[in-house]
C-alpha cells in the first residue's frame, strides 16, 4: 500500500454540516439506523471495526483491527482481474458518548482523490443515524471517462451501506 494522501483538503468532513471544498462532487446521505444506546454500539462498533464495508460486499486489507487516525487501508471490489483497489488512509476517528465514525482519504494510486466518514450518531431522542459525507474527483483516466456515473454508484454504495449496518446492528 502506498503512504502519500493525494489531496489537499484533508480533514474537511471532521465536522458535521462543514462546506466541503470546492471543485469536487459532494455526497451527503444520511439515514436513520434504530434507537437506543445498544443500537448507537453495535453500529458504532460495525461502521469502526470494519464488519459494515465487509457485509457490504468489500474485501478490505487494513493494519489495524479498528479505524485510528494513520491506519492504512485498502478496498476492493470485483474479482480476479477485474478487481478495483483503492487505497486510502484514516485521517479522523471520533468515539465519543453519542458519535463514533471515521474517515479514510485517498492516497496515491486511488481513482478518486478525496475524503468520506461514515459516523453513527445518538440525538436526544434517542434516534440513531448512519450519515456518510464524502468529497470526490477522479484520479484516474476510467474515472473521468465514467463521469457522471461515479457520484451515481457513490451513493447507491452509500445507501447500501445504510441498509447493510441497519442489519447488524439488529434492526432489520
Amino acid at each position: 500500500m502506498t503512504s502519500k494522501l493525494n489531496y489537499p483538503e484533508v480533514g474537511r468532513t471532521t465536522v458535521p454540516g462543514r462546506a466541503l471544498p470546492a471543485g469536487y462532487n459532494h455526497l451527503h446521505h444520511r439515514v436513520l439506523i434504530g434507537h437506543g444506546r445498544d443500537v448507537l454500539q453495535a453500529a458504532g462498533a460495525a461502521v469502526t471495526g470494519w464488519r459494515m464495508h465487509r457485509a457490504a460486499g468489500v474485501r478490505m486489507r487494513t493494519t489495524a483491527v479498528r479505524a485510528e487516525p494513520g491506519v492504512a487501508v485498502e478496498c476492493a471490489i470485483g474479482i480476479g482481474p477485474l478487481r478495483l483497489t483503492a487505497p486510502c488512509e484514516v485521517v479522523w476517528s471520533s468515539y465519543q458518548p453519542d458519535r463514533i465514525g471515521f474517515a479514510y482519504g485517498t492516497r496515491n494510486g486511488h481513482p478518486e482523490c478525496g475524503e468520506e466518514s461514515f459516523v453513527v450518531e445518538m440525538g436526544p431522542d434517542k434516534a440513531v443515524w448512519f450519515t456518510v459525507t464524502a468529497f470526490s474527483r477522479p484520479s484516474r483516466w476510467y474515472t473521468r471517462l465514467a463521469g457522471p456515473i461515479v457520484p451515481y454508484l457513490q451513493l447507491r454504495y452509500a445507501r447500501h451501506c445504510g441498509r447493510t449496518l441497519r442489519r447488524l446492528a439488529g434492526c432489520g
